[in-house]
């Protein structure tokens, strides 16, 4: 499966093709919202008024690249949440009305798949439509029906991506599960803060991808693939096998895309794996810049993309500098609560 065009709405400046165009920016917020675009001239005012954020920013993402990509016909979407904020207004309307009429719009918007339906009938796509919402490995997911779609021949080109959206009250909910920063905490020390918890975050990010390559290709997903509830250990043997399968091995890799949060529960499984597996690699991470949600593996593999395609990250990006310059292959390597583990292999 090859990437040949790619879109992303996130906490930075990253809409316009460029890569953190003003900088990057540092927050001091409980939570790291998203940098939207004006939606003028990119989604009709009378649908916007009706859209959730996550459908907003979905559709901005979405519909240039298929209208810039006419061979696409089908869509993948990877949202464990979708609207949070449509869901509980919904259920409130229950209470209210008494399990009455209900005004349709809050149901609607309230599903992870009506991000996939909303791009399928703005774009008249009539092929293959899925969402997968299965937490911390929605986007790997999402990656691998996306690659056994287009190696099966059913379709040339797909649009695939993943998002969420953040709200007052899903922080709340979530907080009661200590997945949140107590203190009070910028994103430039987010990564070094030793303690538990993380910054929730938000944004999207969508690729077009392609059967085979083309002279339009950015990169090549070479193989996804995940496991959960497993220790350190197993994680180091399940890096070494999925690298194995792919006839290589860890002195093949230039560059990590590491998902630290700065969660010492979630951040132990790095520090494994960077000191018995990864010493000559550069190592990159990225959510002190995005937050933490369930389908940010998309924006590390914007991260990685751009990496691959000679892009320069901001210095606060390098966790680790081991003098590679030229990317070859790069390993991305997420995991949700310590309990989810993916991994996605991308190859120049």
């Amino acid at each position: 499966m090859f990437i040949r065009d790619m879109s992303c709405i996130s906490p930075q400046e990253t809409y316009y093709g460029a890569l953190f165009t003003e900088g990057v920016k540092f927050y001091n917020d409980p939570q790291l919202l998203a940098n939207e675009p004006s939606y003028k001239g990119i989604i009709p005012m009378g649908l916007l008024r009706r859209m959730s954020k996550l459908v907003r920013m979905s559709v901005a993402t979405g519909m240039p690249l298929m209208e810039q990509n006419n061979d696409v016909d089908a869509v993948i979407f990877a949202s464990s949440n979708g609207s949070v904020d449509h869901s509980l207004r919904f259920l409130n309307q229950i209470i209210d009305y008494n399990e009455g009429t209900l005004t349709p719009t809050d149901f609607v918007q309230s599903t992870p798949n009506c991000v996939a339906g909303m791009l399928a009938l703005m774009g008249k796509k009539r092929g293959y439509n899925t969402t997968h919402v299965n937490q911390g490995l929605c986007f790997e997911s999402s990656v691998l029906d996306a690659k056994m779609l287009l190696e099966e021949g059913n379709c040339k080109a797909l649009l695939i991506g993943g998002g969420e959206e953040q709200s007052s009250s899903n922080y709340n909910i979530e907080s009661q599960r200590n997945l949140f920063k107590k203190e009070e905490i910028s994103t430039e020390h987010l990564l070094k803060s030793g303690t538990q918890g993380t910054l929730p975050g938000e944004g999207v990010t969508m690729f077009v991808a392609e059967a085979n390559r083309s002279d339009r290709s950015i990169a090549e997903v070479v193989d996804v693939d995940s496991i959960q509830h497993v220790d350190e250990v197993m994680v180091e043997d399940k890096i070494k096998q999925f690298l194995s399968r792919n006839h290589l091995d860890v002195n093949d890799l230039d560059a990590l895309v590491l998902g630290r949060n700065g969660d010492v529960v979630a951040d132990r499984f790095y520090d494994h794996v960077e000191k018995h597996l990864f010493k000559e690699q550069n190592l990159y991470v990225y959510k002190h810049l995005s937050g933490d949600y369930y389908s940010v593996p998309a924006f590390s593999l914007w991260i990685a993309a751009m990496l691959i395609t000679g892009s320069a990250l901001p210095d606060i990006c390098l966790w680790k500098n081991a003098g590679k310059k030229e990317f070859k292959h790069i390993l991305l390597y997420n995991n949700c609560e310590g309990k989810q583990h993916g991994f996605i292999l991308l190859k120049k």
